[in-house]
């Protein structure tokens, strides 16, 4: 394939050749180019050569499109197995792999939310998903930035004085100096801004606006003060509609897990998805707390941090997560990791069916979480078969 298109003028095209062939005709406003990977670009109009196309192995649904019927408008049906290696599928700006699901039923719907392609439940909030380059999501992307750069600024001058000090206790049961160092340079950022906080360490701060961020300044502050490198901060922006922006950093690797409502999940900047593991039998399971017995998963996990646990489902590391104690997280601990869920196409829900988007320092819920609805059903399911009637 040739190298990347200069972009036609309006009215101008360009004749493709794939191994010698001519595959796609009439080229508008740049269909085809190359990167690091193949790549079809449907950009507004394209015209299409049908017989090439079978040629291939492709099939196409879409209605009038060689009229000029911009693709908002059509329905979208695209059958890519046989052709040349890792496909891509970009509609708007984000790009979405779509080589691995094209078996139904053993794949969930496709859904398309403001330009982004992906799997999974729709939202309730999917109706007021904002935009990546809405100003106010760039805005609270750039805060929860400022945030967490202040929190791993004041911890690397806190080690440097002293690491052991870590190790220090706080005002209450499980609070180290590390989470107090951490909070205090989270509300100077957040503060700033305007916004309502929700910390866990400092509590509720309401400022009548309708924001607020919710944050754990270090989530598995005990991993922390052991020099074990699972440890994060936690942030998630809520508007009225709920979760809008989360971003979860490992504070000792530096790995990024960012998410906007309605835009996809991300591990630093690469978008993830969740496994496709559909049983207990196949899965590897995050638990927290001990269950009293077992609950048919084929390995677990306890490694002390909910925020990166449930980050670990949604980039597909592990399969689920089931919160084995009872109503011990608060909102600081799952909300960021359940957008990153959510928006990776997995599932996560209270074991008692309560919102997990309420706000309040002594809110605590028991969330279960996987990748798939079936193995989310029977976990769920397991799980609640622990709390007595």
């Amino acid at each position: 394939m040739r190298q990347r298109w200069q972009r036609p003028r309006e009215g101008h095209g360009h004749l493709v050749t794939l191994f010698g062939l001519i595959a796609f005709g009439e080229l508008q406003h740049l269909v085809l180019e190359r990167k690091d990977d193949p790549r079809v670009d449907l950009d507004r109009q394209v015209e299409l050569d049908r017989a090439t196309a079978r040629f291939f192995g492709v099939e196409v649904d879409l209605p009038r499109l060689t009229h000029g019927v911009r693709l908002d408008e059509v329905s979208l049906v695209v059958d890519v197995e046989a052709v040349v290696g890792r496909v891509v599928l970009e509609v708007g700006y984000e790009a979405g792999d779509i080589d691995d699901c094209h078996h139904p039923p053993d794949c969930q719907p496709i859904r398309l939310v403001r330009n982004h392609v992906a799997r999974g439940p729709v939202p309730s909030q999917a109706m007021s998903a904002p935009s990546q380059d809405d100003p106010a999501v760039r805005r609270l992307r750039d805060l929860l930035d400022r945030t967490v750069a202040a929190i791993a600024d004041a911890l690397a001058a806190d080690a440097a004085a002293a690491l052991a000090s870590w190790r220090e206790k706080g005002e209450r049961p499980g609070q180290y100096r590390i989470d107090l160092v951490a909070d205090a340079a989270a509300l100077e950022v957040l503060r700033g801004a305007g916004v309502g906080i929700l910390s866990e360490e400092s509590g509720l701060d309401d400022r009548g606006n309708g924001v607020f961020v919710v944050v754990d300044p270090v989530d598995g502050s005990t991993n922390a003060s052991r020099g074990l490198p699972w440890y994060a901060t936690s942030l998630c922006a809520v508007d009225e509609h709920g979760p809008v922006v989360a971003l979860v950093v490992n504070l000792a690797t530096g790995t990024r897990y960012t998410a906007v409502r309605g835009g996809g999940a991300f591990v630093d900047r690469l978008p993830v998805r969740v496994s496709t593991v559909e049983r207990p039998a196949d899965a590897l399971v995050v638990v927290n707390g001990y269950p009293i017995r077992h609950l048919g998963w084929r390995q677990y996990r306890a490694l002390g941090a909910t925020a990166l646990d449930l980050c670990s489902v949604a980039d597909g590391s592990v399969d689920a997560t089931i919160d084995c104690a009872h109503d011990a997280l608060g909102p600081w601990d799952f909300l960021g990791g359940a957008l990153l869920i959510t928006e990776a196409g997995g599932f996560v829900a209270d074991v008692h069916g309560r919102s997990l988007h309420e706000l309040g320092h002594d809110v605590r819920r028991t969330p279960v979480s996987a990748a798939t609805s079936p193995l989310f059903d029977e976990l769920l399911d397991a799980r609640r078969s622990l709390d007595p009637t």
